[in-house]
């Protein structure tokens, strides 16, 4: 008797191998001699190796038992295994999961065969979103060192080029796939889509020049992108983009926007308010920060009984610091640190509906923060000599003491005790404006409050998690394409946060331990997956994915 291999090739190419123990038996009829399966093992990456150690056992102890083979301590010895190299598993092999539940990969496959297109763009548009999920950086890194850590087969073979091309997909076709996709989650995870949060951040170049042409590209045509304008960043003086995103109560983003660095926030609403009616949300309350306030954004979002909650700025509105603040009357509580009253200013039709909003926590921290501003400025004022031109304007100037000082009659800087009333008065305090009648003075408030999920999104976008800077693109429709790669990473992750209750940066630390490791035993290439712990085994069954194959490949 022998261990017998057979393969069969299938018609993509592959080829799948099966074992099984044979014996050569000489036909009574035909009087040649041919082999006989006495037992099948089945398919080779299937193989159940412990079975096959069992068999090996028990043979060795009856010939051990009978005397008729004393083993050698050679033959005794345990096979050789030679440990080539070991990836990382875990986090590819959840990215993939989500990437074919969420339907992206379906979403871009469809697309691509309505174009009749061959190259594998999905198979590199996924090795790019694990990526950014797993440890970011640029396409270059991506291809020279990140895909020769990972176990991804699909992505094996991929060229530099290939990775480029691929982000052309998202630049043609990037706000359909993410439509596409997000219906898809909310289906999935019953997502909420009554309230949909709008903000915009910026993300600079590293560059002196701005763009000046736009760029045509198969029918399509990209503006100028890298533009100066305000930062959030405080880089003033580089190139930027503006990165505009939408998204639910839950953090799934709903769309994204790659404006011009100089776009102003309040002119941007009429584009948003556009795309998210195509949408067909349904009834939707738009909640937006200070940046979007402005008479014709409150007009256009009023618009086919659109529904909106602002934040207003207080120091620009007459009205507030004269009718709003000053208007007596009881806070009531909302949540732990949070009070809120109503304001109703004007009458009729015409009616405006303010609510004050105070944060106890917030309060006490302004006013400990502007004590020791005011204890550096005292030091800095009894510094002056009485010749002090330059420092008395450089503290005039500062964004930091200028807004606690004035003047004498000598033009010397001194503090000003109004000044710092006036602000002791709004320690605290936000206002927001909404047209909505049927929403309580809580459900503002904390719909207001539930803003901080897409400032969290922006982190995860540019610092904590996906790092979309540094961008190395220069042409808007790479730009763009980057920014759609990066929120479908994103779509990825919220999906396992809202899953698993549990911060993706935690779920990488767990899903970083389940490694894919080549080695050879008698003579035969195998990788093969190392053990699941009970913590990760919790964080699959949470996420609905089922384990990896013990055995990944042989061969």
């Amino acid at each position: 008797m022998y261990l017998r291999t057979t393969q069969r090739r299938n018609k993509d190419g592959s080829t799948v191998r099966y074992y099984a123990l044979a014996e050569n038996v000489r036909h009574p009829e035909k009087g040649h001699v041919e082999a006989k399966v006495v037992h099948s093992f089945g398919r080779a990456d299937r193989l159940d190796r412990a079975a096959l150690e069992r068999l090996v056992r028990s043979i060795r102890r009856v010939l051990d038992a009978d005397g008729a083979h004393v083993p050698t301590g050679e033959e005794t010895a345990v096979p050789a295994i030679e440990i080539e190299a070991s990836f990382e598993l875990g986090v590819v092999h959840v990215v993939e999961q989500l990437w074919a539940r969420l339907g992206i990969g379906q979403a871009i496959a469809t697309r691509l065969a309505a174009e009749e297109r061959q190259a594998p763009h999905e198979a590199a548009l996924l090795a790019m979103a694990a990526q950014r999920l797993a440890r970011p950086g640029s396409k270059l890194a991506c291809h020279q060192r990140w895909l020769d850590r990972v176990w991804l087969p699909a992505a094996k073979d991929l060229s530099l080029s290939q990775l480029y091309r691929a982000l052309d997909v998202l630049a043609e076709h990037g706000n359909a796939i993410e439509e596409e996709v997000f219906w898809t989650g909310a289906d999935l995870f019953k997502l909420d889509v009554d309230l949909v949060f709008y903000d915009a951040t910026t993300a600079w170049f590293e560059c002196d020049e701005e763009d000046v042409a736009p760029e045509s590209w198969r029918g399509l045509t990209f503006a100028p992108l890298r533009k100066r304008g305000h930062s959030k960043e405080g880089r003033d003086n580089d190139p930027q983009v503006v990165i505009a995103l939408a998204v639910t109560r839950d953090g799934m983003p709903v769309r994204s926007w790659v404006l011009p660095g100089n776009t102003p926030d309040v002119t941007t609403v009429q584009r948003i308010k556009d795309d998210l009616r195509q949408m067909r949300l349904g009834r939707a309350l738009f909640v937006g920060d200070a940046g979007m306030y402005a008479r014709a954004n409150l007009a256009e979002l009023s618009k086919g009984a659109g529904r909106y909650i602002l934040a207003t700025p207080i120091g620009r509105l007459k009205e507030i610091k004269d009718e709003v603040l000053r208007r007596p009357g009881r806070y009531a509580e909302i949540a732990p640190n949070l009070r809120a009253k109503e304001v109703i200013v004007g009458q009729g039709e015409r009616r405006r509906r303010y609510i004050l909003c105070l944060n106890v926590e917030e309060a006490a921290r302004q006013k400990r923060h502007r004590e020791q501003i005011l204890e550096l400025l005292q030091l800095e004022l009894d510094r002056l000599g009485s010749d002090h031109p330059k420092a008395a304007c450089r503290l005039l100037a500062s964004k930091r003491f200028g807004p606690y000082l004035a003047q004498d009659e000598h033009g010397r800087p001194y503090i000003d005790r109004i000044k710092i009333r006036r602000a002791e008065q709004l320690d605290g305090k936000f206002v927001l404006t909404t047209n909505d009648d049927s929403l309580s003075v809580a459900d503002i408030a904390l719909g207001y409050k539930g803003m901080w999920i897409i400032e969290a999104c922006f982190r995860k976008l540019k610092t904590t998690g996906l790092g979309i800077r540094p961008m190395f693109h220069w042409t808007p429709r790479r730009i763009v394409a980057h920014v759609k790669l990066c929120v479908l990473a994103l779509m990825i992750q919220r999906s396992a946060e809202i899953a698993t209750e549990t911060p993706w940066s935690q779920l990488v630390d767990v899903l970083e331990r389940l490694k894919a490791v080549r080695y050879t035993a008698e003579g035969e290439a195998i990788v093969q997956a190392s053990r699941i712990t009970p913590e990760l085994a919790a964080i699959l069954k949470k996420l609905e994915i089922s384990r990896p194959k013990p055995i990944l490949a042989v061969g």
